[in-house]
């Protein structure tokens, strides 16, 4: 596989080879978790990279995040941000 050939995932943006999302964002069926879940992870992952900031400052960077995902940019707790 080449650059080229790779995409992302819509849901998060992970380099991926084939379909629409990465297998952390799917559930045991196949289909995209649900948004609530989707969210503390990417929460969980953001006070990874930025250990010292507040709950509120994670929150509204993953907000910020999601509203660029075409998987979230229209759900109402991004569009409402």
């Amino acid at each position: 596989m080449t650059s080229a050939d790779a995409t992302t995932c819509e849901s998060c943006g992970m380099p991926i080879e084939s379909g629409r999302y990465c297998q952390h964002c799917v559930d045991e069926t196949g289909a995209l978790q649900d948004f609530d879940i989707r969210f503390e992870r990417m929460v969980g992952w953001q006070a990874r990279r930025d250990p010292g900031a507040s709950r509120e400052a994670l929150e509204r960077a993953t907000l910020h995040y999601l509203a660029t995902m075409p998987a979230w940019r229209d759900h109402p707790r991004v569009v409402g941000r």
